[in-house]
């Protein structure tokens, strides 16, 4: 039964075992994310009693609300609400009213009588006066006080119920509630005691007063309760945050430090299993993002290991160096600043390319975002994400190519104006108050980290090349040294063939850049691509003296298989001096499978039956841009200097006829270049051949002259 199953899914594995070389590094980034970002967002719980001391400090995980707390603080703004009162205008006037009344009356009565009455008169007066009066004023007011008021001088009534009026309405306006009618009075007998009436006048006005200040402010329930809705709704939550500290080390556990403490769950285990589940959710999208990438590295790659290699290793050294900058990383500093996170886009650049690089400096800068959350669960650090990603960016951005003398320096400056900005940008946006040493830390770390990244860089990028076997302009760049011992050997031993790949580099190298192929690496490939021709120089027509033909003693075959095993020579000495692949593949692949016609023909003449087959080049075909763009230019440049006269048109025609007898004999058929790109390269091939075999002035000759 198992064999039967194995037979099934092993068809499965051989058809399919390409893309495993993306599943693997995806599934073990994976899991190197899951391990590293544990402890971030994991809760410690603790074993605590209450009124117990603390043995640490202990901070909130998350960011949640303090019910309890809120519904106090409401409570106790809703209780700090005093009671709402409306003042009764109509209570108000009437008693005012009242009052007018009665003086109004007592002078009309005064003005209709003598002033020198017996006191019997004073009787009637007093009874005619309670006629003129209200029912109310009546039945509250004594006959005593009316007589005493009819008793009075006329001024001193006029003056007198104008104070009184005045200070009646002074009290009844500020509102007079059942609890306080004797505050009025008591208010009113005051400005009546600062007056300079008479003392008889002061007592009837205070037992006037009795009648006049009643209750005119009555509780408004509406008004009341929308006061507390109001008090209630302004009371902000009560809100524990992230990072917070609950207790300090050696204080001791209150009730309302433990409630705390179990509201915000680190008294319980129950809660530990989510952020858990969320991290690897999380570990699953980075990794398929990650494996994704991978996918395309290696169908770019032509499913070529070593990229994907690189690439696990170098995101792996990312993790690992945020990880280890984390645990010296708290909120009371910024040392993530410090972090040379540019250092991993930089060798992504150089090792494989614009396009993974910025992708994956995505990824990280995510990443950064949980790494620096200073182990708070459920806390994230955008400041660190923003400012990583623009510093990867940033070094991919400005590392143009290496071949350039001072790109590192130019690129550790670009870096640092760009921290620099990042960090201004964060001063500015803070709510904190920033002193000037902490602007100049905080811009220092940001030079170092974007130095550190330049020399890291650096320093890493030998390590890849000789451990990986990836080929970058570095590399390129240290291989079209003229010292290198290939190079001056074939400089010594067939000067004329390396003046040959010199010319050749040159061209080629323009041709690539036309089409957007890698010009430095056509240029060093043709460099080596006859490096076999150092095996037996003298064959190789550039390389013999006048008359000195050894060809000349060979039969055709034995010649043409001379010419033919320079490819093969020249891998296996490209091989035995462990250079790069794509060199190699260049010195076997620049004459695809081209007949070596002259002694093709030659032999043709001896045997008419003499197959075609023996006399072509192995191959294989140019698989690549740089490739064929070496295999043309290795064509056309004796051909062009083997002309006469090199006229523009004689260079057109020569190059134009042998690309395209490239293409009908098949040459190019593996390669990636496009008839468009092909007619870039013809172009381009003329202009530099012009340029190079351009016609001579002729001199005239001075008399004597041969």
């Amino acid at each position: 039964m198992l064999k039967k199953r194995w037979k099934k899914i092993l068809p499965f594995f051989k058809n399919n075992r390409k893309y495993f070389i993306a599943i693997v590094p995806a599934l073990i980034i994976g899991v190197l994310v899951f391990l590293t970002l544990l402890d971030n967002v994991r809760t410690d719980t603790y074993d605590i009693q209450r009124f117990a001391v603390s043995e640490e400090t202990i901070r909130s995980p998350i960011t949640i609300e303090n019910k309890q707390e809120t519904d106090q603080r409401i409570r106790e703004a809703v209780n700090a609400v005093p009671d709402r009162y409306s003042i009764s205008e109509e209570v108000t006037e009437e008693r005012l009213n009242y009052v007018n009344e009665i003086f109004d009356a007592v002078l009309t009565i005064i003005a209709e009588h003598d002033e020198g009455a017996l006191e019997e008169v004073y009787e009637e007066e007093a009874v005619e006066l309670r006629a003129l009066l209200s029912e109310e004023i009546r039945s509250e007011i004594s006959e005593d006080v009316l007589i005493s008021l009819l008793q009075q001088p006329e001024e001193d009534l006029e003056e007198a119920g104008a104070v009184f009026s005045e200070s009646l309405e002074s009290v009844l306006e500020q509102g007079i509630r059942a609890e306080n009618i004797q505050s009025g009075i008591t208010n009113i007998e005051r400005d009546l005691a600062y007056s300079e009436m008479n003392e008889g006048l002061q007592e009837d006005l205070m037992e006037l007063a009795e009648f006049a200040v009643v209750e005119n402010a009555f509780f408004d329930y509406e008004a009341t309760a929308q006061e507390k809705k109001d008090a209630a709704t302004l009371v902000d939550p009560v809100v524990i945050r992230a990072g917070e500290t609950i207790v300090r080390e050696g204080q001791t556990i209150t009730n309302e430090i433990y409630e705390q403490l179990e509201l915000v769950g680190v008294l319980s285990q129950e809660g530990n299993i989510y952020p858990i589940l969320a991290l690897g959710f999380l570990a699953a999208i980075i990794a398929y993002f990650f494996g994704m990438e991978c996918l395309q590295i290696a169908k770019d790659k032509k499913w070529n290991l070593l990229p994907i290699v690189a690439v696990s290793l170098l995101s792996a050294l990312a993790i690992f160096v945020m990880k280890i900058q984390s645990y010296f990383f708290d909120q009371s500093n910024a040392l993530y600043l410090v972090t040379p996170i540019a250092a991993i886009a930089i060798l992504l650049k150089v090792l494989i390319g614009d396009r993974s690089a910025v992708r994956l400096s995505i990824l990280y800068a995510i990443l950064a975002a949980f790494m620096f959350n200073s182990y708070i669960a459920g806390m994230l650090h955008v400041e660190a994400a923003i400012y990583f990603l623009f510093s990867q960016l940033a070094a991919i951005v400005l590392m143009k190519k290496l071949s350039e003398r001072l790109v590192i320096l130019k690129t550790a400056i670009g870096l640092i104006l760009i921290h620099s900005a990042v960090i201004i940008l964060f001063l500015f946006l803070s709510f904190e108050k920033y002193t000037w040493f902490d602007v100049f830390l905080y811009l220092g770390l940001g030079i170092v980290a974007a130095c550190l990244s330049a020399i890291l860089a650096i320093g890493l990028l030998p390590l890849f090349e000789s451990f990986l076997g990836i080929l970058t302009d570095m590399k390129l760049l240290q291989l079209s040294n003229p010292n290198q011992p290939l190079l001056k050997r074939l400089l010594v031993e067939a000067p004329g063939t390396y003046h040959h790949s010199v010319m050749v580099a040159n061209i080629s190298e323009t041709a690539c850049e036309a089409v957007g192929a890698n010009g430095l690496l056509a240029r060093v490939g043709a460099y080596y691509h006859d490096i076999g021709k150092t095996v037996r120089p003298a064959f190789f027509i550039e390389n013999q003296m006048p008359n000195k033909n050894p060809h000349d003693k060979l039969p055709p075959k034995e010649s043409a298989d001379i010419i033919i095993r320079h490819t093969t020579d020249g891998a296996n000495l490209l091989k035995a001096h462990k250079m790069p692949k794509e060199i190699i593949d260049i010195a076997k692949q620049h004459h695809s499978n081209s007949l070596v016609q002259f002694f093709y023909m030659k032999a043709k003449e001896l045997n008419s039956e003499t197959e075609e087959a023996d006399f072509r080049y192995p191959g294989p075909k140019p698989e690549t841009k740089e490739t064929a763009i070496v295999c043309i230019c290795d064509s056309v440049e004796p051909a062009v200097r083997s002309l006469q006269e090199p006229t523009p048109e004689t260079i057109d025609s020569i190059v134009s006829s042998i690309i395209n007898g490239k293409i009908s004999d098949g040459q190019l058929d593996n390669s990636p270049l496009t008839l468009k790109e092909l007619k870039i390269i013809q172009h381009t091939v003329c202009d530099s051949l012009k340029g190079i075999f351009h016609s001579r002035i002729q001199y005239p000759k001075k008399e004597g002259d041969k």
